[in-house]
Order: structure tokens, then C-alpha cells, then sequence
């Protein structure tokens, strides 16, 4: 008989609670008083900032970046700095316009609880707050500045009120009305679509979280590797759950693994197109042990929105589990309406199942079709960091008579079922590899209808630090489609660092779902061979 696998957790991080302190000093440095004196402001987030370089070992981030918004002035305020000195801070300013967190959102709730009708009615229950899409309403001041608005949703509970997205101005404290309802890129119907909003609450930006997990079976130490909240998760947007220094066996597959892009396009435009965040979690069903802040080890499954068809929960965090001869762990978060589910599974054979989840909860948006696009970012360091190559497998053959062929240079892939494509990245000395297995549930960029929004399926790159996100940060814009391809520049990719991007595209038609579903996952398989045991 097999023995069952074991988890091990152990903390790896800065505790929550310090890194409030050091955020309450930052916000007290003479440099940042100098630029927000005499201003209505908001910390938005202070996140750890981790190191472009990579390292075989994983060190604690020291390096800092507090977000502030000025609201008088309609600017961001950076403050970055090291916590080996906290008084050497840097102060920037730009004119971008970062998310809002969650007291930022409930800030605005409460200005449109001071409104004398749409304040009575919400007291009353006959209006739901929730949080619409896009989160920012573009309102641009007479000098040509952007102003704060936030979007707030108010959903119906009767037929005396209409569906309204309201626009509450943070410097003013002041209720902007629609006469459509909504603001453009979105809507606000009678007529909705998905699963009932718990409104419940979210993790904010930069909370900390990650510890390092073992999974033993037995006497034998199968799986090390080092896990990130999604809250604490990295790119411009968060990155679902992330996956760092990935060993099996001891010997190193993965120096990094997460999402760090996530779009989605309606036909005809119904609403957005919307680039999403993937940081801001929100409640799973979770029971079992508190191991570190937002780590929960369960003996039974933890579960989402696509399991339950129940928005609501009772953990924020990363439910860990073991599912027979795997090892699970599960997060979902929030944007606006889209609930988004990161979910990892590592078997004891060594295959490692990345999965992403789509869910939505009551909107006229979802109502139309629209197309989710979802890209993994696989930094792999099979064996080491260099000495990879990666080769293509077609079959029938596309190159000679040969079913495998590597590739020399940069290049994007599309996937092509009709040769069962799939990928090998592959260590030159060893023969050590990992398969990337496209599945079908993961479409072909090409065949969706909102092509070429999806942009593709594969890039095979060359490792650079600073390519961790494509860079794009504006949640609502006919811009807002993958920039991958801006890396494919030519560089040898054989015998080097490599890193595979794959992007999953789903096409959700609320009209035509199963009424026993709940949601669509997608992902592929990454399969071990030749690995050293």
C-alpha cells in the first residue's frame, strides 16, 4: 500500500501586523508630510518589492513601495525605500490612476450613504451595494487631470428602484448619476446574469503571506517549494496564487509559476474590454488550521464558488488540502463582479496541474458573451537555471519526418490539436524535462470570436528579470490585450534561461451554461521525464 502524502508548512515572511507599523511610519517620513500636507489622501497599498535579479535561495524582500492617492491634487504618490533604513525614502509622483483598495471602497459607500434618496434606500434594503466593473470612472477635469471617482453598484431589491453604477468623486465627496444607468464600458440592467453577490470582505493589496510547503510521502521528501498569497502575489495586477523555487524530488522545476495576466472582451463591445487584477481575494469555504497568516491547512477539500454556486465563505487566504495523491491549494478572488479561482495541484508522480477557475456574480454584463483570457508565466529551471532548451512536438511531423524539433530563437506558438501539440523544456545535460500538455478545455486564441483580441497561445522567451507582467495597468480600454509579444526579439533561447508563457481562452455564453455548473476551468498538464528520482 502507497503511503499517504504529508504537508509540512512552515512561515515565510514578515508578519502582518509589523509591516502595518512600518506603513503607519512611512506615511509620517517629513518627505512623504512635505508632498500631502494640506491634502485629502489615502494609503492605497505598501507591498514588499521583490528583487528583479534571481537567486538560488529565497530571501525575505526588504525593498518597499507605499501607494498613496492624493485626492486634492488628483496624483499618486509613490514612497519606495529599503527597511534596512526607513528614513531614506524616495517620493515620486505620477498621474496613473492605481486601483482602489477595499477601505477606499467602503469610503465611497459611505458617501453614497450620506445621498438623501440613494442613502434612505440602501438603509431600507431596497438598494444592494456591490462592487461593478470598471472599479474607476474616467472623468477628466477642465486642466486635463483625472479625477478619483470611484464606481459603486447599487442592485435593485424592489421595482420601485432602478439598477444604478454611481460615480462617487473622492476629492468633492460627490454622487455622479447616469442617465444610462451606468458609465460608459459598462451597464446596469434589470436583466442579470451569475451567482448572488455575498458581498463579503476582500484582502486588500499587499497583505502579507507565504510560506514554504513540503510534501513528503512516506520517508521521501517529494515536493519543497516556496507559495504567495495572491494578496502578496507579484506583477502590476497580482498574479493569483504564485509558486516560487519549485523542487521535486530535489531537484529544481519551476523557479517561478503564477498568472500574471487575466482579460476579458465582450462581442460587440456590450461592456469593457476589462483587464483584470488578481490580487484581491475573497472568501473561500475553508476548514481546518491556521498555519501562517492566509494559509489554512484543511483535512477535507476546500472550496469555491464553482464547487458551492455560493459566493460566500469563511477564510481569506490560500486553503491547502490533500486530495487523494495530491496536494491542492486553492485561492478566489475578486474583480468587481468576476470571481476568479487559482488553483494548483502537485501529484506525487511529479505532474503539477495549474488550473484557473471563472465565475461571476449578478450583472447585465455577463449576461452577454464574453471571452476570458488567462496567461501563465512558467519560469522554469529544469535542474538549473541555464542549460534549458525547449523542443516542439507535432505529430504529424511539421519539420521533416521527425515528431520533435527544438527551437533556436524567440518565438509565439499557436496551439494546433489537429498535430496534438505540446511542448518540452528540457535540461541539455540531464535529459531531465518537463512536458507542457495543452488541454482542450483551453481553446485556440485563433478560433475565438473576439480574435485578435486573445492575441495567442505560446511564447517561448529568453529569461530577463523585468518581464514579469506585460506592463499594462489601465483596467478599461480597447488596449487592454496582452503584450507578450513584445519580448519575441529575436534572442537565443537554446542552452539558456527560459521561460514559457501559456495562455487559456474561454468563451463563457451565460445563455447556453449547464445549470449544474457553476463555473469553466482551464490549464494545462505539466508532466515530468526522464526526471531523476
Amino acid at each position: 500500500m502507497t503511503d499517504e502524502l504529508s504537508v509540512e508548512i512552515s512561515r515565510f515572511a514578515r508578519d502582518p501586523a509589523e509591516l502595518e507599523q512600518i506603513a503607519a511610519r512611512i506615511q509620517r517620513h517629513p518627505a512623504v508630510r512635505e508632498q500631502l500636507d494640506g491634502s485629502a489622501y489615502r494609503l492605497l497599498s505598501f507591498e514588499l518589492v521583490e528583487p528583479e535579479s534571481k537567486a538560488s535561495r529565497p530571501t525575505v524582500p526588504r525593498k518597499f513601495t507605499a501607494t498613496f492617492f492624493d485626492y486634492t491634487a488628483n496624483r499618486t504618490i509613490l514612497a519606495t525605500g529599503s527597511l534596512d533604513d526607513l528614513e531614506a525614502v524616495e517620493v515620486s509622483e505620477l498621474g496613473v490612476q492605481p486601483l482602489p483598495s477595499p477601505e477606499e471602497f467602503e469610503s465611497a459607500v459611505g458617501v453614497v450613504l450620506e445621498d438623501e434618496e440613494l442613502g434612505i434606500a440602501v438603509g431600507e434594503e431596497r438598494l444592494r451595494i456591490y462592487r461593478p466593473m470598471p472599479p474607476l470612472i474616467r472623468e477628466e477635469l477642465p486642466d486635463g487631470r483625472v479625477a478619483r471617482v470611484i464606481a459603486v453598484g447599487l442592485m435593485p431589491q424592489d421595482d420601485d428602484y432602478r439598477h444604478e453604477i454611481v460615480g462617487v468623486n473622492m476629492d468633492s465627496r460627490s454622487v455622479t448619476r447616469y442617465d444610462e444607468g451606468a458609465p460608459p464600458d459598462s451597464a446596469a440592467h434589470r436583466s442579470i446574469c451569475g451567482l448572488p453577490d455575498a458581498n463579503e470582505a476582500t484582502a486588500q493589496k499587499g497583505t502579507a503571506g507565504q510560506v514554504w510547503v513540503t510534501v513528503t510521502q512516506g520517508a521521501t521528501v517529494l515536493w519543497h517549494f516556496l507559495v504567495v498569497r495572491p494578496a502578496a502575489s507579484s506583477g502590476t495586477n497580482g498574479s493569483g496564487i504564485e509558486l516560487r523555487f519549485v523542487d521535486y524530488r530535489g531537484k529544481r522545476v519551476l523557479y517561478r509559476a503564477h498568472v500574471p495576466v487575466l482579460n476579458v472582451k465582450y462581442d460587440g463591445n456590450a461592456c469593457g474590454p476589462y483587464l483584470d487584477w488578481q490580487y484581491q481575494e475573497g472568501m473561500i469555504q475553508a476548514v481546518g488550521t491556521d498555519v501562517a497568516p492566509g494559509f489554512r491547512l484543511c483535512p477535507t477539500p476546500a472550496t469555491t464558488i464553482l464547487q458551492t454556486g455560493n459566493d460566500s465563505g469563511n477564510f481569506l487566504g490560500v486553503g491547502i488540502f490533500v486530495h487523494g495523491p495530491e496536494v491542492v491549494l486553492v485561492s478566489e478572488m475578486e474583480a468587481g463582479w468576476y470571481r476568479y479561482i487559482s488553483q494548483w495541484r502537485l501529484r506525487a508522480n511529479g505532474c503539477i496541474f495549474p488550473r484557473f477557475g471563472f465565475a461571476a456574480t449578478d450583472s447585465p454584463c455577463v449576461c452577454n458573451v464574453h471571452h476570458h483570457h488567462a496567461y501563465w508565466r512558467f519560469d522554469f529551471d529544469i535542474v538549473t537555471a541555464g542549460n534549458n532548451r525547449v523542443l516542439e512536438f507535432n505529430d504529424p511531423p511539421v519539420v521533416g519526418n521527425q515528431n520533435w524539433h527544438e527551437k533556436h530563437f524567440e518565438i509565439a506558438r499557436p496551439r494546433d490539436p489537429t498535430h496534438q501539440r505540446k511542448w518540452r523544456v528540457e535540461n541539455t545535460a540531464s535529459g531531465a524535462a518537463y512536458d507542457i500538455v495543452p488541454r482542450s478545455e483551453d481553446g485556440v486564441a485563433a478560433q475565438q470570436s473576439d480574435w485578435p483580441f486573445g492575441r495567442g497561445d505560446v511564447w517561448i522567451l529568453r529569461y530577463h528579470g523585468n518581464e514579469i507582467d506585460d506592463g499594462f495597468d489601465t483596467t478599461t480600454s480597447p488596449d487592454s490585450d496582452a503584450k507578450i509579444g513584445q519580448w519575441v526579439n529575436g534572442e537565443s533561447v537554446l542552452g539558456q534561461d527560459v521561460v514559457l508563457w501559456y495562455g487559456a481562452h474561454f468563451t463563457h455564453d451565460v445563455a447556453h451554461d449547464h445549470p449544474a455548473e457553476h463555473g469553466h476551468v482551464v490549464g494545462p498538464d505539466l508532466v515530468p521525464v526522464s526526471w531523476p528520482q
